[in-house]
């Protein structure tokens, strides 16, 4: 066995544990800084797949900002009673279970019938070039549309924030 492949499974297994850690822990602060383990397994994944800018961008992006706002919420929420938080066994459980099992199925199946030979033949995929290369000239307008949408979102958040003075 390779390399790439120990650590594959190494990092796959860590990040199911981590995954399954954040989803079963009572504890909110437990669980988020599962979350954040969790985050940093995608990460080693995308370097693993030669993906480095993907590997930035998820430890940048989701365990660095989304996540110090997401602990900043759970301290400011105080969450004292955990009995109004604890949720019994309802309808909504055993549908929420079910569609796991049927999207288990599904994956268990797409994997089967693949045949393996739908490898990616450039190695470069998930680099800062490739993405900017593909950003730049095939997807220009999307990007420069999003950009105008982000100006414009900017612009009214500082008009509505903007304070009246007399």
């Amino acid at each position: 066995m390779s390399l790439e492949i120990i650590l594959f499974i190494v990092l796959g297994v860590m990040g199911i544990a981590s995954g399954f850690v954040t989803i079963t822990s009572k504890n909110p602060v437990v669980s988020a800084m599962a979350l954040v383990f969790h985050f940093f397994m995608l990460a080693g994944l995308y370097l693993n797949m030669h993906a480095q800018f993907m590997a930035v961008l998820q430890v940048l992006v989701y365990a660095g900002a989304i996540m110090v706002l997401v602990i900043f919420v759970i301290m400011l929420l105080n969450l004292g009673d955990e009995e109004k938080l604890k949720e019994k066994f309802s309808i909504r459980t055993f549908v929420a279970v079910l569609f796991g099992i049927v999207l288990l199925i599904q994956f268990v199946i797409i994997f089967l019938a693949s045949s393996g030979s739908n490898v990616l033949k450039e190695s470069n995929i998930g680099s800062v070039e490739m993405i900017g290369n593909e950003l730049f000239t095939n997807y220009l307008f999307p990007f420069e549309a999003i950009s105008l949408l982000l100006l414009a979102a900017i612009i009214g958040s500082v008009i509505l924030a903007k304070r009246k003075v007399d």
